[in-house]
């Protein structure tokens, strides 16, 4: 449900910016709103999580989120747009913590680790979202239409599968008294710089892959959202594959070859950008970007030095400002040079994650 409501706003960024004639730098700067939204409640969502129960939560926030795409089609102006957009961050965080937490109670019932599973399954929504979008632009049906079908599947969703929710709460343990902040490990940041590349490149392609493929590949409108498509069915097919790719190469060079694909489809994409050689390079980047959040995730959670959820909250901390930086940065340089070259960036991304882990000996 997440991921089909997700790629519902990002599948019609380029209508927005189209009908509110936004430039590239404006656009950018309205982007900063979302993850804006999901930073503001990252403070008091665990302990809302925590007191209420992830449960309860679910039930509450997921409706929630399903709404608030339906306020995005309302927005005429580029603040209106910026403000319904930090409404969306807001339910859309609240209901990601939740469901985390139930991610982690359905892998201790089952006693399996199943929460790559999960994401994957969040990317199949994206792309579930993404061909939804591509047919109902196709047939010119109305973004509010669009996103109100969109939510009344979701709200469905929610009244049927909610049944099978865990009642689940952390059990009590005793908790030792630690500074509001704590330095991460040299190896904690170097894994959350890693994550950040990742994070960027994947809040990039989520909010402006659609435009790149009507401005720069020069698709009809109508059209734009392949691009998305083409790299949300390989992000998907590469975290279902993620578990036999690290049994086959080890972390270590999974995350390398990642990073280097990156890279390659990038550079794919920019330097031919034409429908068939662009189409195969944002397939190219999905695959690279699938494992390597996941894989870092699990490389920080088995730190000896370190609790896992200490760990994993300060590699996340410095990855989640990604979603921050990363789509407005590329709109600020696409004005002052074009979307093409700013698209540019994320070959540098690449490389520089294939280029960390050398740095990092404790990964196997």
């Amino acid at each position: 449900m997440q991921g089909v409501c997700f790629a519902s706003w990002a599948s019609r960024i380029p209508t927005f910016k189209a009908s509110m004639g936004l430039n590239d730098a404006e656009l950018g700067s309205i982007l900063f709103a979302l993850p804006a939204g999901q930073i503001i409640t990252m403070f008091f969502s665990a302990k809302l999580t925590t007191h209420f129960g992830s449960k309860k939560m679910l039930r509450a926030t997921a409706p929630l989120y399903a709404i608030a795409l339906t306020f995005l089609a309302l927005a005429s102006t580029g603040w209106q747009l910026a403000a319904f957009l930090v409404l969306f961050g807001i339910t859309g965080n609240l209901c990601n913590i939740a469901l985390n937490t139930q991610g982690v109670a359905g892998e201790n019932y089952y006693g399996k680790p199943i929460m790559s599973s999960f994401h994957g399954a969040w990317s199949i929504g994206n792309l579930t979202g993404a061909l939804i979008a591509l047919g109902l632009v196709n047939l010119k049906l109305g973004m509010y239409t669009h996103f109100w079908i969109i939510a009344l599947i979701s709200l469905t969703n929610v009244v049927f599968s909610s049944k099978k929710l865990l009642n689940y709460n952390k059990p009590d343990v005793p908790v030792e008294k630690t500074k509001f902040f704590t330095m991460p490990q040299g190896i904690l940041v170097l894994l959350g710089v890693i994550a950040f590349c990742s994070m960027a490149t994947e809040g990039t392609m989520f909010d402006w892959s659609a435009i790149y493929f009507e401005d720069v590949v020069k698709l009809p409108h109508n059209r734009a959202i392949i691009g998305y498509a083409s790299f949300m069915f390989m992000m998907a097919s590469g975290r279902f594959l993620g578990v036999y790719l690290i049994s086959k190469f080890g972390r270590k060079n999974l995350l390398q070859i990642s990073g280097a694909i990156i890279s390659i489809g990038m550079a794919l994409a920019v330097i031919f950008p034409n429908i068939i050689v662009a189409i195969f390079g944002f397939m190219l980047i999905g695959l690279g970007v699938s494992s390597i959040v996941p894989m870092v995730y699990s490389i920080a959670g088995n730190n000896k030095k370190v609790p896992a959820g200490k760990a994993i909250t300060m590699v996340s901390s410095i990855g989640y400002f990604a979603f921050l930086f990363g789509p407005p940065l590329i709109g600020y340089v696409s004005q002052l040079s074009s979307l093409r070259y700013s698209f540019g960036i994320i070959s540098v991304f690449g490389l520089l994650i294939t280029f960390l882990v050398t740095k990092i000996k404790a990964i196997n």
